[in-house]
């Protein structure tokens, strides 16, 4: 048979398929790593984490410059040069792939573009190239969902085409209030369009603990963003003036609008790689099952990041991908935890691990709460900001954390502290003698610790 042969081979390059392929090289392994793209990096890096990040700092500083105004610091109100926001924007994305291709070739991993499919258990094509494997890892990520029954329009767009930056919309809708959609408000609203957010369910950034959520929705909202829960979208009309969404629900009536994002989550991607060949299962979601091992039900043949299911979130991948090369160079690798964290990089921010108060009730689990409110921070006060919560659910019993919520100001950042406190099986006590600097916004969670042990002083 003619064709090419590679020891190891992953497929997709995105945060758990780069992770994975130079994890290999470093264990001596001979790596080939095929993705469509001529850069490395996936969705997250070309077109999701690192762009938005991007546009949600020049956001941010836009806010700033307005609420400094209180202050008594006065600014003219901020001219916007579209392309070279884009430019900023693609310019840190050309530096981050270029980099990764750096560490590809400094590892001696073997980059090839284009579509692989599995042809049999041990051989896959490459656009038309027979390639034969001994061992294979699947990274090829996920898509947007796209709603049914939608008209053809290029106003409507999905996450990606938000991120261009094709035009800031007068009228903005976006359709799915989860972290994509929130980031999206957060970035256009700031940037001057006026912005509706529609969800389904009964909150914006389900799955988020709800007292939380209601401290967020009511910024976003008095930075002049619509929000309407629980409220379906039953029809999208397009002419040449607008485009019209017919709402119903908790709000009933029309929308108008000059441009829509699609933002009702991701659909995984295992279905466009022709998996029956190789006798791997894949649901009809386009999920590919592992177990902890990142084992597909081929025991050669690994999966990990968005293709194996949620939650779809990078920091994930890259473990996957990690324990993923580790087995199969034979060490003893597993992904045994459920402390996945989430962030909503939003004004202000939105961070979770765990669960949630609401959880707790609805599973049985004996829990208690603690928090500690923003508006009694120093620090918080002291640097512009408003409401905010730092919330724990932990253990009766045992005094250990089970869950935390924060909203406000870096809370992304702040999460890592109760998220290695949970990992280590640390108790309130641990967290509340550990001293923290002051004035700072991490000494939310000492309090919130103090608070439950009955020793606060600074409430």
């Amino acid at each position: 048979m003619v064709g090419k042969h590679a020891d190891f081979i992953v497929l997709g390059a995105g945060p758990g398929g780069y992770a994975c392929a130079f994890r290999a090289a470093d264990l001596g392994r001979r790596v080939v790593l095929v993705d469509s793209r001529s850069t490395l990096g996936g969705v997250c890096l070309n077109e999701g984490c690192i762009p938005s990040k991007t546009l949600l700092h020049a956001a941010e500083v836009i806010r700033s410059t307005h609420a400094i105004g209180g202050w008594g610091i006065g600014y003219d109100n901020p001219k916007i040069d579209l392309e070279a926001l884009r430019e900023k924007k693609n310019n840190i994305v050309g530096r981050l792939t270029g980099g990764l291709s750096g560490i590809a070739k400094r590892r001696k991993v073997d980059l090839i573009r284009g579509n692989a499919r599995f042809t049999g258990v041990n051989e896959l094509e490459i656009d038309g190239e027979t390639w034969t494997f001994d061992q294979a890892v699947i990274a090829v990520g996920s898509v947007p969902t796209r709603l049914p029954g939608w008209p053809e329009d290029d106003r409507i767009w999905d996450s990606a085409a938000a991120l261009e930056l094709r035009e800031i919309p007068k009228r903005l809708t976006i359709v799915g209030g989860g972290i994509i959609g929130l980031e999206m408000a957060t970035i256009y609203s700031a940037l001057g369009s006026k912005v509706t957010v529609i969800e389904l369910l009964n909150q914006v950034a389900p799955g988020a603990d709800n007292e939380a959520v209601g401290i967020l929705q009511s910024a976003l909202v008095k930075d002049g963003i619509d929000i309407h829960i629980a409220t379906k979208v039953s029809a999208v009309k397009a002419d040449k003036t607008c485009l019209t969404l017919t709402c119903e629900g908790a709000f009933e009536g029309d929308i108008k609008a000059d441009a829509i994002i699609q933002s009702v989550g991701r659909q995984a991607n295992g279905v466009h790689i022709n998996a029956d060949a190789a006798g791997i299962g894949v649901t009809n979601r386009g999920v590919i099952p592992v177990d902890a091992s990142c084992r597909t039900n081929r025991p050669h043949i690994f999966a990990i990041g968005d293709v194996t299911g949620g939650p779809m979130l990078a920091h994930r991948a890259t473990h996957q991908g990690h324990l993923a090369a580790e087995t199969a160079c034979g060490e003893e690798s597993g992904l045994d935890t459920v402390l996945i964290p989430s962030v909503a990089y939003t004004k202000p921010e939105l961070a979770w691990v765990g669960i949630s108060q609401a959880q707790a009730v609805d599973q049985g689990i004996a829990h208690k709460v603690t928090s500690f409110p923003w508006g009694a921070s120093g620090r918080n006060l002291a640097s512009g900001g408003s409401e905010g919560l730092t919330k724990l659910v932990y253990c009766p019993r045992t005094q250990r954390i089970l869950g935390a919520s924060i909203v406000g100001a870096h809370a992304g950042e702040l999460l890592a502290e109760v998220v290695l406190a949970m990992e280590m099986g640390a108790t309130l006590e641990d967290v509340a003698l550990t001293i923290h600097a002051h004035p700072t916004v991490s000494e939310t969670v000492a309090f919130a610790a103090e608070r439950a042990l009955g020793v606060l002083t600074d409430l």
